[in-house]
């Protein structure tokens, strides 16, 4: 099972980002539920990355495992971020109805001091 948790600040916007296992729906190499959480994942990542005043600090420390966390985040590009975080949601809530017991999400809000 891929097990992802997301943690939303106050604004909606990813705190931070954790995933591990595998679907174990098809072979390695061959598995689409994999493929698609992945592409999902790391696409989060780079676009957050990607924007302007940003810091995060991740690791991928092996196959099946992913964690980032948002260290800095631009006023101005909240929104943008805001929708990143939008992506991300639907995408894995998607693949987890699709999928159940394959793909599961849990979702923490909090808020920054």
């Amino acid at each position: 099972m891929i097990a992802a948790k997301i943690v939303l600040d106050a604004g909606g916007n990813i705190a931070s980002f954790e995933s591990r296992g595998h679907s174990g729906t098809a072979a390695a190499g061959q598995d689409l539920v994999c493929a698609a959480f992945t592409v999902l994942a790391r696409t989060a990542y780079e676009a957050l990355a990607a924007l302007p005043g940003s810091e995060l600090t991740g690791s991928a420390p092996g196959p099946g495992s992913l964690h980032f966390s948002v260290r800095r985040m631009d006023a101005a590009t909240a929104e943008r971020a805001g929708g990143i975080a939008d992506f991300l949601l639907a995408g894995i809530s998607g693949l987890e109805r699709e999928y159940p017991g394959v793909v599961g999400l849990t979702i923490e809000r909090y808020w920054r001091e």
